[in-house]
């Protein structure tokens, strides 16, 4: 995959303390790594670094958030969070 792929993609937490949780990706730090957020506990400010191996990946992509990573645009909290929110 490329490190484009997985941005703005949500994904399930499957391992550790919060497995079952919904993040988005926000930035792909190498094949194994990835920073997340959800836009509460875990934010843009300070995101989570989780392993692929311990995440489940969807079909679903949040593409305004995508956009605004790839433009290097300032993404909020309140975006991420809300987005969640919808499809949880």
């Amino acid at each position: 995959m490329q490190d484009n792929d997985l941005l703005g993609k949500v994904v399930i937490s499957k391992a550790g303390r919060d497995t079952g949780d919904y993040y988005i990706v926000i930035e792909q730090i190498d094949d194994n790594y990835v920073l997340l957020a959800d836009g509460r506990l875990k934010t843009i400010e300070k995101p989570k670094k989780k392993k692929l191996k311990h995440l489940k990946m969807t079909d679903v992509l949040a593409t305004d958030i995508r956009e605004y990573i790839m433009s290097n645009k300032r993404i909020l909290d309140v975006m991420i969070k809300k987005f969640l929110e919808g499809i949880v």
